[in-house]
C-alpha cells in the first residue's frame, strides 16, 4: 500500500487499518493466516498490521466458530459470542472450565475451572447436559471432525420449575485442504426458548455453508438459510432428543437441497448463464451467410466466386 506520486491523497494509518481489517474479516473459511501474510507484506508497516490483526482476528474467529484444542487436550472449544467472557476468555460448558485464547495465533493458552457464577444453576444444567449429550451423538454422526456447544443465554440462575429460559446450540464443521486449492465450513446456530407457562419450546436456526475453489481460478461458495420450529416441554431427556430431531431434520433437508442444486448446476444454471439469442433476438444464419451485405461486399471486392 505505498503512496505513489499522483494517485491522490495518501492514506493515513487509520484508513490502511480498516482497509486491512475488511480483507482479513472477509477471508475465505480457514484462509485468515495466507490473506494476514499478505496483508502484512502489502501494509509494509508492523504495527497498523498489528492493530488491523488484534481487530479482525477475534470477530473472524467467531463469525466462523473456530474451534480450537483446549490445553489439557480434554476436547475443543469452541470461538462463540455465546461462550465469550471477555476478549480473550471464553467458557467451554462440556467441561465447565475457562480457556484464555490467543486469536491470532489460534491457540489455547491457559484454563482454569470456571467459577460458579459463570455456570447454570444444577436445574438448568440438567436440561444443557441433556441436549449437549443427544446432539454430540448426531454431530459425531453426521459430520467429520464437528464441533458442538450448547450454552444456556438466560435464566442459568434458575433453581427449578416456574420460570422461562434459553440456550443456544452451536455447530461447526471445516474440510481444509489447502494442498488440494479448497476449504469449506458448515456452521449452524440455533436458539431454544424455553416458555414455563405455555410448555412450549420456540426454535430458530441460521446454517451457513461458505466453500473456497482456487485451482487454476477463484470460485466460492456463500449460503445460509434461517429455519423455524417448536414443540413441548418435556423432560430433560425427552426435550433433548426432540430438539435433537428437529436440528437434524432441518440441517439434513437443507444439505439435500445444496445437493439437489449441484446437480441441477450443468443442466439449468449454467445454461441460464448464456443468452439464448444476440441482441437482435435472431440466431445467426451460419448456412447462408450470403444474406449479409457485409458478405456480399467482400466477395465483390476480392472478386471471390469469378
Amino acid at each position: 500500500m505505498s503512496d505513489e506520486a499522483g494517485a491522490g491523497e495518501p492514506l493515513s494509518d487509520h484508513q490502511k487499518r480498516e482497509i486491512a481489517v475488511w480483507f482479513l474479516s472477509n477471508a475465505p473459511a480457514g484462509e485468515i493466516h495466507y490473506v494476514a501474510k499478505d496483508v502484512r507484506a502489502l501494509l509494509g508497516d508492523d504495527a497498523v498490521y498489528e492493530a488491523a490483526a488484534a481487530e479482525a482476528f477475534p470477530e473472524y474467529n467467531k463469525a466462523h466458530l473456530v474451534s480450537l484444542e483446549l490445553p489439557d487436550r480434554s476436547g475443543d472449544i469452541i470461538i462463540s459470542t455465546y461462550g465469550e467472557l471477555d476478549k480473550n476468555n471464553y467458557l467451554d460448558p462440556r467441561t465447565a472450565q475457562v480457556t484464555t485464547v490467543d486469536h491470532i495465533k489460534q491457540t489455547c493458552t491457559k484454563l482454569r475451572p470456571a467459577a460458579d457464577e459463570e455456570l447454570p444453576s444444577a436445574y438448568i444444567e440438567e436440561f444443557r447436559s441433556a441436549l449437549d449429550v443427544e446432539l454430540s451423538k448426531y454431530v459425531a454422526e453426521a459430520y467429520p471432525k464437528g464441533v458442538c456447544a450448547v450454552y444456556c443465554t438466560n435464566g442459568k440462575d434458575i433453581e427449578g420449575p416456574g420460570a422461562n429460559f434459553g440456550f443456544a446450540v452451536v455447530i461447526s464443521a471445516a474440510k481444509r485442504s489447502p494442498q488440494n486449492f479448497c476449504n469449506g465450513s458448515w456452521r449452524s446456530f440455533w436458539t431454544m426458548e424455553f416458555n414455563y407457562e405455555l410448555q412450549f419450546i420456540e426454535i430458530k436456526g441460521k446454517i451457513q455453508v461458505d466453500a473456497h475453489y482456487f485451482e487454476e481460478g477463484n470460485v466460492q461458495l456463500d449460503t445460509n438459510i434461517d429455519r423455524k420450529d417448536s414443540t413441548i416441554m418435556q423432560s430433560p431427556g425427552d426435550c433433548a432428543v426432540s430438539i435433537t430431531n428437529i436440528i437434524r431434520h432441518h440441517e439434513s433437508e437443507y444439505l439435500s437441497s445444496l445437493e439437489e442444486s449441484y446437480m441441477k448446476l450443468s443442466d439449468a444454471t449454467f445454461k441460464d448463464l448464456r443468452r439464448k439469442l444476440p441482441v437482435t433476438r435472431t440466431l445467426f444464419p451460419w448456412h447462408n451467410t450470403l444474406a449479409f451485405s457485409l458478405t456480399r461486399d467482400l466477395a465483390k471486392e476480392l472478386a471471390l466466386g469469378k
